[in-house]
């Protein structure tokens, strides 16, 4: 078996670094205010290594903020529990790292942001809307619907720590935002 060659190793482990570093300072200050320098000091390279992997800023948050939100096949869970289940499966995805906190702060302040945040949820969450609504012509608009409650909490919760969002378990977010996002998906269109 043909080993990896020692230039390659290093070059995936800088590569893993950066992102991870840039994944971080894109969280924790914004797509605006993180620079290079900062991403790079973080990864312990120097700042031409970053250009060098990802030619700009923008190439680095785009690699950086790609998101597979593993989304659970909702055709298996019994309808009643739809809401709950996906409302779970999204609490659960914050809390595991920064990746979509910097990804909604990014998308709060930049164009590129809002568009890679749209992306993802147009490509991943429209399916599975598509998936579970009554109507699929209203699939668009029950995943937005769904989406401006799943972020809205994440933005309370991680981004601007509102105290009694904070403070929520995941179980009792499921039990509150569950419901509504059940109704978004598979009620009745008004």
């Amino acid at each position: 078996m043909p080993s990896t060659p020692p230039a390659a190793r290093r070059s995936d482990s800088t590569r893993a670094a950066i992102v991870a570093a840039a994944r971080e300072r894109f969280a924790a200050d914004g797509y605006e205010r993180a620079t290079i320098r900062a991403i790079a000091k973080d990864a312990r390279i120097d700042p031409s290594m970053v250009m060098r992997y990802y030619g700009s800023k923008e190439g680095l948050f785009e690699a950086a903020m790609t998101v597979d939100l593993r989304l659970p096949d909702l055709t298996r869970t019994p309808r009643e529990d739809i809401g709950r289940v996906l409302v779970t499966h999204f609490i659960d995805i914050w809390d595991e790292g920064d990746v979509l906190t910097a990804l909604l702060r990014a998308g709060i302040t930049n164009t590129a942001g809002a568009e890679r945040t749209q992306a993802i949820f147009r490509q991943q969450l429209l399916p599975v809307a598509l998936s579970v609504c009554p109507d699929p012509a209203a699939a668009p608009a029950r995943a937005g619907l769904c989406a401006s409650q799943i972020l809205g909490m994440a933005l309370t919760r991680y981004v601007l720590r509102f105290p009694p969002a904070v403070e929520l378990t995941r179980e009792e977010i499921a039990d509150w935002l569950g419901p509504t996002v059940q109704r978004y998906l598979t009620a009745e269109q008004p």
